[in-house]
């Protein structure tokens, strides 16, 4: 009796354990605290609106309670570890990037394996030696480059650090030569390039500092300022965008290399731009303007002179470049330099050529024109992927250019501009057999009849049997396109018997201006339902079923992902937000939110606008007593741009209201913002809890 008892009692604890994902959890608890807000006679309750507040200790309580919540799920998932390893294991190879020129030096972009930053190296004809090296910015490996310019002869650099993940910018200005830093700091700098005149001073952009939280007061009036060498940053001059009756969001100056023209794009949203210059040779000169509208994104690539080079969608909404005088620079003045074609154009610049970049369904073709505009050649690439800028300066004649697609890694190509001949430069050597994998790229039809392209990567010999745990990942937005590229990330979880799908949806830049549009304001539906259109498709052709099917996308791809979980909580069996943008009603309240209008429109436009944005808010559409899939949302407690409060919120919303034992978690990186110059170990950390609890809930 006593054994059977034993092994009763064993019997029990081993059910209990294989079937714990089975079972309803215990969620910390999340206070409501009623907040009304009216909108054109409707009211909305909010009542998680104090998770908004990052400055308070009852958020910071609320962090610390979800992620021991958190973690004690996860810890139970012992993948983790394997994929943890994996993925340090297959991370630690050599990474480099194109070599480029500056001044006398020529600089390079290097990372060992496992370092936490690439470093900048100064090649020399013995052995390459470290210039900058961003690992030594602080101790947790939290604060990064996030940019860099040199001044045109090469003596003076000023590079950017963020801490923490913070769009928030300091700048350093170092001699070149001895390393030395030169300058006091300049801080309080944010979505600014850096641009030298001469080696006196540089133009730099940012906003005022905010009253209230650095990481989510809203910031909307960006300004262009000077900084003279010497000077304190106090005394800094606003040169463009000083004017509170017409503030812009975003502004940008750039000085040609000539160091004749300044030129400032000026926009209120993430597309569109106004565009003017000024000629800096002449002392007291005015900006003169080059368009005096935001209806298309235009921008200069080179001058020669007076003639200006520009890169336009004005009337061409896959792009095309024109040319003018820098006298009589308007619009009507313009000539036809490169054509608009059937694929979309994006354009560099070096070795006294033009390379016109072309999107043939997602994938690139290149295209050699000369300064007059005549056809050279076509370069010939090493397989179907895509290819990084071809650029440098204009007296070299070998460029060099980066080649990837999702199984092979980047290498780095030579070419030689005159012969047009590539020759492979560099080559990774990783532990990964990338022959093993395929990419097919197939067409699908959405809700409407339009065909949408997707790249469905995945093992040879896979059996498309409707078992295969797949990830299917979208964006969706603001012009963006997503093109083959290698990751690690990725590679792993091919590695695990994973398919990984990408769609390219509406919304984003694959095939131009109108395939953008077609995504955004009372048109965002369509990026949803292609994304519900994709997961449909590779449920009908077997590659998964919803059972094993898992959603992804970050940041207005984290929208993506919570609107089609809520609109369509049966088609997947995993959800992955990451960084989403998911409160549609409030998200222009926050620091640069306001200017993602183009995209979505806001709430406060018109009654129909509020209600189309309440219709699929992530937020606002989570239901009571439905069973959502397995939800792991992420974020990090610094992210500036698109706030934590969006996924407290998401997250605080299915806790309350889900049914079924699902798990619906949060997971919240601490110093860490929205993805950009995070540390190797975080990102290892974080995949391999993604990773093993999307295997964990598909069964594997």
């Amino acid at each position: 009796m006593k054994n059977l008892f034993l092994f009763l009692f064993i019997l029990t604890i081993l059910f209990s354990c294989s079937n714990n994902k089975n079972n309803t959890m215990d969620y910390p608890q999340t206070k409501k605290a009623d907040s009304l807000s009216q909108y054109f006679g409707a009211e909305i309750n909010d009542p998680y609106r104090w998770l908004e507040d990052d400055r308070s200790p009852e958020t910071e309580d609320w962090v610390v309670r979800q992620n021991k919540s958190t973690y004690q799920y996860l810890d139970q998932i012992s993948i983790r570890e394997t994929i943890k390893n994996r993925l340090t294991e297959l991370w630690d190879y050599e990474k480099t990037g194109a070599p480029f020129k500056k001044g006398k030096n020529t600089f390079v972009y290097k990372n060992n394996g496992l370092q936490n930053h690439y470093v900048i190296y100064q090649i020399k004809e013995n052995s390459d030696e470290v210039f900058l090296d961003p690992n030594t910015f602080s101790e947790d490996g939290t604060t990064s480059l996030s940019g860099i310019s040199f001044s045109e002869d090469g003596s003076l650099v000023a590079y950017s650090i963020s801490e923490g993940g913070s769009d928030w910018r300091k700048v350093l200005v170092m001699d070149v030569e001895s390393k030395k830093i030169i300058e006091d700091t300049l801080v309080d700098i944010k979505f600014s390039g850096i641009s030298w005149k001469g080696t006196q001073g540089f133009y730099y952009s940012s906003y005022d500092k905010p009253q209230g939280s650095e990481l989510s007061a809203k910031t909307d009036h960006h300004k262009v300022y000077y900084h003279k060498l010497g000077s304190k940053q106090s005394e800094d001059k606003v040169i463009f965008g000083a004017s509170a009756s017409q503030k812009y969001r975003y502004t940008g100056a750039r000085v040609t290399k000539d160091q004749r023209f300044l030129i400032v794009s000026a926009s209120v949203s993430t597309s569109g731009n106004k565009l003017f210059i000024r000629d800096l040779n002449k002392p007291n000169n005015t900006f003169v303007t080059i368009l005096d509208h935001t209806e298309s994104d235009t921008y200069l690539l080179e001058n020669k002179g007076d003639k200006l080079y520009l890169y336009t969608n004005l009337n061409a909404p896959n792009g095309k470049v024109v040319t003018v005088d820098a006298k009589e620079p308007n619009s009507d003045k313009w000539q036809e330099f490169i054509a608009e074609t059937p694929e979309v154009l994006s354009i560099s610049k070096g070795g006294a050529y033009f390379f016109a970049e072309y999107m043939v369904d997602a994938i690139s073709k290149v295209i050699q024109y000369d300064y007059n505009g005549q056809f050279i050649r076509n370069i010939e690439l090493a397989g179907v992927g895509s290819v990084g800028s071809i650029s440098g300066e204009k007296e070299e004649k070998s460029l060099f250019y980066s080649f990837t697609n999702y199984n092979t890694p980047s290498s780095i190509y030579e070419l030689d501009v005159e012969s047009g001949v590539s020759t492979l430069y560099w080559s990774p050597d990783i532990d990964f057999k990338n022959n093993d994998y395929k990419s097919e790229q197939v067409f699908y039809t959405s809700k409407d009849g339009t065909k949408i392209p997707m790249i469905i990567s995945y093992k040879k010999g896979t059996k498309l049997n409707g078992k295969n745990p797949t990830i299917l990942y979208g964006y969706g937005g603001f012009n963006i396109s997503l093109t083959p590229s290698f990751s690690i990330t990725n590679a792993v979880w091919l590695e695990q018997g994973g398919i990984y799908a990408v769609a390219n949806l509406r919304g984003g830049g694959e095939y131009g201006k109108e395939w953008h549009k077609a995504g955004t304001l009372m048109q965002k539906q369509n990026v949803f339902d292609d994304f519900i259109a994709a997961a449909e498709f590779l449920i009908e052709q077997k590659y998964t079923s919803s059972d094993y099917l898992a959603v992804s996308g970050r940041s207005n791809g984290g929208l993506l992902v919570g609107a089609t979980m809520t609109q369509r909580p049966d088609l997947m069996k995993v959800a992955l937000p990451g960084v989403g943008v998911l409160d549609m009603l409030r998200y222009h309240k926050f620091t640069s939110g306001a200017g993602w209008a183009y995209d979505y429109g806001t709430a406060d436009d018109s009654k129909e606008m509020f209600e189309y944005l309440k219709s699929y808010s992530p937020v606002h559409n989570v239901k009571e007593g439905v069973s959502y899939p397995a939800t792991l949302v992420t974020t990090g407690d610094h992210d500036d741009r698109v706030v934590p409060a969006h996924s407290f919120k998401f997250a605080a919303q299915l806790q309350a209201k889900h049914k079924g034992s699902n798990p619906v978690l949060i997971r919240i990186d601490v110093n860490a913002g929205h993805g950009a110059g995070k540390p190797v170990d975080m990102i290892i950390e974080e995949w391999a809890d993604i990773y093993g609890f999307t295997l964990f809930n598909l069964g594997k």
